[in-house]
């Protein structure tokens, strides 16, 4: 399938094709309901009088429902179209954002994130769908690639601007959601229906996602994604903040500039995965990420400074802006244009199972397995650094024998 509004012309990326500039903007909506709030998360603690592990609540509450709703937003998709899905998870997801911000209790901070999390279960779902859709070959790598860029760039900012935010009040990030309703209004305008044939028959539909779902590289697929995921919410995106506030005294802008190295790296790395995917196939690259996880995660716990903190952390994005690309091609050339959605779905309810557990899981370990939580935070840190390293340089191996 061609571009359906786009530019025809020889350049890899079109760049006047309104249906980019939907999927840009999901894409960014999507990744702003973590990497906005994680620097605000030491703050919350005196706000509302609640532990580590429950801040880390704010992270779960809201990747918990992508778990269980992304696979129905998906067949939704599938069945009705990708506008009619798009544009409603836009709004619910600007107005349950904005409204943490009028919170009061810890619980009804809970629950707007929880119905948050519903508006962002499949934003950036839908928009590598759309790029799986409308654009094909080297183009399709291209989009794909200047995606991932866009979400590295974004991830980087957000973490600043939340710091900032949270600089005037604790509060302003949340207020900052708004922003979500804006793009409701442009993908209403903008984005234009893909012609590819719906799924009517929801049994057989059903069917041939299981059948999917139970394939061999579907299956290293889905653990690949859970453990990126799990690795990077748990470790970077909750524990560091914690660690960076407990053992060196950072404040929250300070956190969001170190956590910024992060998704610095991984958007310079995307921007390039046209030229990497022509040199290593997705699963050695996929792989090779998780060796960079592994480097970057270990040099974070050698750190001395806040200012090595970050130039580790270069290093753990550019596994991220490898792997994540990886992963979104293989899933969206898996299957046909009618069932696209639907695994896209299921790729997404195992990516929010792993931001979901990621979280809970290093904070619970840390608080119940050592002495004290700056401990194991720190123990935590080489444990995973040492898994994710191990692991993916004997896959790598194993893949070019």
């Amino acid at each position: 399938m061609s571009d359906l509004d786009g530019d025809r012309g020889l350049a890899l990326v079109p760049w006047r094709s309104r249906t980019l500039y939907v999927v840009l903007s999901c894409s960014l909506m999507g990744v702003m309901g973590v990497s906005l709030v994680s620097p605000v998360l030491p703050d919350l603690r005196p706000v509302f009088g609640v532990s580590d592990a429950q801040v880390g609540l704010v992270i779960t509450a809201y990747t918990l429902p992508g778990v269980v709703v992304t696979p129905f937003v998906g067949l939704a998709a599938d069945r009705i179209g990708r506008r009619r899905v798009i544009v409603p998870l836009l709004f619910l997801f600007a107005v349950t954002g904005t409204g943490v911000a009028f919170a009061r209790t810890f619980t009804e901070v809970i629950v707007l994130r929880l119905l948050q999390g519903v508006g962002a279960s499949a934003l950036v779902t839908l928009a590598v769908t759309l790029i799986g859709d409308v654009y094909e070959g080297r183009r399709r790598d291209a989009v794909m690639g200047l995606n991932g860029s866009t979400i590295g760039t974004g991830a980087a900012f957000y973490p600043l601007l939340g710091g900032a935010l949270a600089g005037i009040r604790w509060s302003a990030p949340f207020l900052f959601f708004g922003v979500g309703a804006v793009v409701g209004l442009f993908a209403t305008v903008a984005l234009r229906e893909p012609t590819a044939a719906r799924s009517t028959d929801v049994r057989t539909y059903l069917g041939r996602l299981r059948a999917v779902a139970v394939l061999p590289q579907a299956l290293a697929i889905f653990l690949a994604l859970f453990l990126a995921f799990f690795i990077f919410y748990g470790a970077v995106l909750t524990v560091l903040p914690l660690l960076l506030s407990d053992a060196f005294g950072l404040g929250a802008g300070r956190i969001g500039a170190v956590l910024s190295a992060v998704a610095l790296a991984s958007a310079a790395v995307s921007s390039q995965y046209g030229r990497l995917s022509t040199r290593r196939s997705a699963p050695e690259l996929v792989a090779l990420g998780f060796v960079a996880y592994g480097v970057g995660l270990l040099a974070v716990r050698l750190s001395p400074s806040p200012l090595a903190v970050g130039a580790s952390l270069l290093i753990f994005g550019v596994g991220f802006g490898v792997v994540m690309p990886s992963i979104d091609t293989a899933v969206v050339t898996l299957v046909d244009d009618d069932l696209r959605a639907g695994v896209m779905g299921m790729r997404t309810s195992v990516l929010r199972l792993g931001q979901t557990l990621g979280p809970v899981g290093f904070t619970a370990t840390a608080g119940l397995a050592f002495g004290s939580s700056l401990v194991g935070y720190r123990a935590l840190l080489v444990a995973a650094g040492l898994g994710a390293m191990l692991a993916g340089g004997a896959v790598y191996l194993s893949l070019r024998r």
